[in-house]
Order: structure tokens, then sequence, then C-alpha cells
């Protein structure tokens, strides 16, 4: 038996989400192969070892049902695991493998694999420079403009640059650009703090609630498109699964469309022809290559109604795990089930822990 440990929560505008997240994945862990751990993370950045019902997480119940210690993960690869502290020292628990189920800032962005690659401890998901330039939408979009993969045109700005030249910055991304025009922060996931522009009030509008979430902002043209996701699986063969298609409830695929909304609806296999499936998934792995992911991500697409043109929009490396997520329905579609996907995520990690150690003994 190995020891699996999750973590959840989060300093993060996802905190929420990710706890759903996590009940899910805790959940479906093969309990005939791993000993579950679970840290939660608090809004305040408390760690706790959770010993307590998976039920609890969602609202942060969790918080309030008297199965919590105060816990760490150690930096020091001797210790290889979690440090659970007591009045009388602190207790060593082994762990083989850490699924960070950690949405957004400070848990997709390469900060917590940072630590995690410190601590010796293999992890799923893409490791601290894939997850930084995925994170960063200017960043992967900077990528994937060298490689000539097709996106929408954008433009991206600092905070301090922005105080400066307001008014020639918006004039120029008025002129590039075109209405209506996406404005988004650089750095936040699940389309939170994403707003789309018709005009230069609302674009005003929509820096600034961008600029509440990150210091950067990034602005991108309007596609006339269906929505399309395809999840990649796997490190240095990855494999992309059925394509996924989302009709979001709202006038684009918000927070609120995401989570909120019931009337957003999703088709696995997308309704675009064979052909074009075919493509979203072999961009999607190169896409993913691109990046330098491993283990998982949910790469993001837009066809557009005109002429279906396959155009890349973004990548997430922690990708949702709810139950109306896409990431696990469309492995599930290409016929690998919930919990038989999660022993997959914890042996690749394993694996490619392994492979980095055999590359750094020679």
């Amino acid at each position: 038996m190995k020891n699996a440990l999750v973590l959840f929560g989060g300093v993060s505008s996802e905190h929420f989400v990710s706890c759903v997240s996590a009940t899910y994945v805790i959940k479906n862990i093969p309990r005939e192969k791993y000993n579950v751990y679970c840290i939660g993370i608090t809004l305040g950045g408390e760690w706790y070892l959770y010993e307590g019902d998976p039920g609890l997480l969602s609202d942060d119940k969790w918080l309030e049902s008297g199965n919590i210690k105060k816990a760490v993960i150690s930096p020091d690869r001797n210790d290889r695991g979690v440090l659970v502290l007591t009045d009388n020292g602190a207790k060593k628990i082994k762990i083989d493998v850490v699924f960070p189920v950690l949405h957004g800032k400070n848990g997709e962005d390469g900060t917590v694999q940072g630590l995690l690659e410190i601590s010796g401890i293999p992890y799923v998901g893409c490791d601290c420079l894939s997850s930084a330039c995925c994170m960063d939408k200017a960043v992967t979009n900077t990528l994937a403009d060298s490689a000539d993969i097709r996106r929408a045109k954008w433009l991206s700005v600092l905070s301090e640059d922005y105080i400066k030249t307001k008014d020639e910055f918006l004039k120029k991304a008025e002129d590039y650009l075109g209405y209506p025009i996406f404005v988004k922060p650089a750095n936040a996931g699940s389309s939170i703090g994403i707003s789309k522009a018709k005009n230069r009030a609302s674009l005003e509008r929509a820096m600034e609630i961008a600029f509440k979430e990150d210091k950067k902002v990034v602005l991108e043209e309007f596609i006339d498109g269906y929505e399309i996701e395809c999840a990649v699986l796997g490190n240095s063969e990855p494999q992309a699964m059925a394509v996924g298609q989302i009709k979001p409830a709202n006038e684009f695929y918000d927070y609120r469309a995401k989570y909120e909304n019931d009337n957003s609806e999703l088709y696995i296999p997308a309704h675009i022809p064979q052909e074009k499936q075919d493509e979203v998934r072999a961009l999607a792995i190169r896409a993913y290559k691109l990046l330098g992911c491993t283990g998982i991500a949910r790469v993001d697409f837009f066809v557009t109604k005109s002429d279906l043109e396959v155009v890349f929009n973004e990548i997430n490396t922690i990708p949702g795990f709810t139950p109306i997520s896409m990431y696990a329905k469309m492995c599930e579609k290409s016929g690998i089930p919930y919990s038989e996907l999660i022993d997959r995520l914890f042996e690749l990690a394993m694996e490619r822990k392994a492979n980095d150690k055999k590359q750094c003994d020679y």
C-alpha cells in the first residue's frame, strides 16, 4: 500500500471549487492501493491534516469538524512527507505521491510544485516551469505565437504601465482588436475576473475588474466560435481523449456558467466534424508538449463557426474534478473511469519522479 496525500483549499479565489474537486478525488482514490491522507489549506494560508468525512469539504465545514491537526509538508528530503505538529513535537507520515487539487494561484502556478520538488515527493501534474507558463496567459500566448499555433490576436499590460498610458493603451486595443474585447487577468482560472467589453466604458470597467485579480491583464479579440475542450493525459507520450464542447448558459463560459447555472450544456463528443475533432486532439498534444506539460492538462480551443478553423485558447494544468467538470468526463468517454484515472495520475507522477532521478544519475 502506498500513501497518497490530497491537498485542497488554498489561498485562491478558487478555494471553494478546489474543495469540491477534492471531495470527488478523495472518494474515487482506489483504497485497495492507497492509504489516503488529506491536508486542507485555509483561505488565510493555515495548513491542517484533516481526518474526517470528505463530504464536509464544501463550504469549509471540515474546519469545524474537530478532526484537524496542524501539519505541513516537510521540505527536508529525509522526511519525504508530512509533519503533524503536536505539543510533544512532530509526527512524521511518509508520503509516496501528492495530488495538489489546488486551482488557481498558489496551486497551479508553480508555487506548491516548487515545495514538492524540494521535498522530493512525486506529485500529480506539471512541474514548476510548465505550471507557471500555463498559468500566465501572456506567457502561454507568447509561446503559442512562437510555435505558429493559431490563436486570437492579443495584447497584455502591467498595472503600472496601464496607469501611465491608459488612454493610449485603450486606443491601441480598440484599433488592433476591435470590439467586443475579452479582458482577462493573466493569472487566474475558472474565468474569474474575465469580462466581455463592447465599448470604451465597459472596457475601462473590465480592466478594473481584471486588475483586482492580477497585476497583469490580457486582452483578446472576440472569436465567434464553438467552445471546445480536450483532456490530455500522460508524460513523454501523452494521449488526447474524447473532445468535448460547451454551450454556456451565459454569454460566455464564465464562473457562474461553470458552477452556478445548471443550464450550461456539455457535449461529449463535440458537435463538430470528426476530422476537426482529430485536429483538436493533435493540436492539444502539440500545445501540451510545447508548454512542457506532464501528467494532466485540459487544453481549450475555439472552432470558428464560419469556417471551422481550430483556434487555441488556453491550457489548464489542474482542471476541475467536480461532478460537472469536463476533464474526467472526457476521460471516461475514452474508456478511463474516474477511479482508474486517479490511479493513472498517481502512477504517472511516480513514473516522472523515477525518470527524473535516472537522468540525474548520469
